[in-house]
């Protein structure tokens, strides 16, 4: 559009500013979110300045020689030397270990970390053979993080993609926020999971806890258990057989398959009822929430 004056500009009707100013009053309605890149691209979705690594090369930390900050530069020191396995030892719960990752890289944590592990990665493989705090996967972009053991509240904030997976079960908040990637919960997740969920996918193979998927705005949950109670515009839908093929590929990928099989799994989705909420009279904003 042509350049519009101030005089021109106060004279449009809202709509019209709206347009003249780039923006669009459109809602979103779930699409996919596509990713673009060039044809003749030799590699893809990794970052010009990543470090060539190759993953039978192997070593080791001591997180024991290091606090947090400087287990996380030996990690970048030995990517940059051409390490693609990297195994830490004793972390002893350290809070934000292996955060900020933006390359391929295998990582093993032989033992429990803290709050926010592997926060903001984009592109590692992650094994953490004991516990996590919260916050775990915060902020992930592309990867995986399995997690033998439990996790803390919070678990997958805000995660963008990925797959973010933990064996046994998780705190409140899981997914809190989550705009795309893939969660997994071998057992129980807590109150308020899918809380204010944008896309993505959450799988809970257990039982949920209070007001799970309250104000989602799009996005799906699957719960092999039972549900405590669904949150504000979160409802059940139809288990149709795309979803339960995804399911059996996804939970027999990190062995987490119940032996019934997946036809048990309740599906909830937005009720899309909060869509336009600032647009409905207060008689029917009460009798949404």
């Amino acid at each position: 559009m042509a350049s519009v004056t101030d005089a021109e500009l106060k004279a449009m009707t809202q709509e019209e500013r709206v347009q003249a100013l780039g923006m669009t009053t459109e809602q979103l309605t779930g699409r996919s979110l596509y990713i673009e890149f060039e044809e003749d691209e030799e590699e893809r979705y990794t970052y010009p300045w990543a470090p060539d690594v190759d993953f039978n090369k192997r070593t080791e930390i001591n997180a024991d020689d290091y606090d947090t900050k400087g287990v996380n530069n030996k990690i970048r020191e030995l990517m940059a030397e051409g390490y693609g396995t990297i195994v830490i030892q004793n972390p002893r719960g350290k809070h934000s270990i292996g955060v900020g990752i933006l390359s391929k890289l295998n990582l093993i944590i032989e033992g429990s970390t803290g709050y926010f592990a592997n926060g903001l990665i984009d592109g590692p493989n992650v094994r953490i053979n004991g516990r996590v705090g919260w916050s775990c996967g915060e902020n992930m972009m592309s990867g995986t993080v399995l997690i033998e053991k439990n996790a803390g509240s919070t678990f997958g904030a805000a995660i963008r993609g990925g797959d973010l997976v933990c064996r046994g079960s998780v705190g409140s908040r899981t997914g809190i926020d989550q705009k795309g990637g893939t969660i997994i919960v071998g057992g129980d997740t807590g109150a308020l999971s899918g809380f204010m969920m944008q896309r993505g996918r959450m799988v809970v193979c257990g039982n949920a806890g209070k007001n799970l998927g309250d104000s989602m705005y799009d996005g799906t949950i699957y719960v092999g258990g039972e549900i405590q109670s669904l949150g504000v515009d979160a409802v059940t839908a139809e288990l149709t057989d795309l979803d339960k093929a995804w399911l059996t590929r996804k939970l027999t990928q990190y062995e987490l398959m119940p032996k019934e099989g997946v036809d048990h799994f309740t599906k909830i989705v937005a009720g899309k009822q909060l869509w336009n909420y600032d647009n409905l009279e207060p008689s029917e904003k009460k009798l949404i929430l």
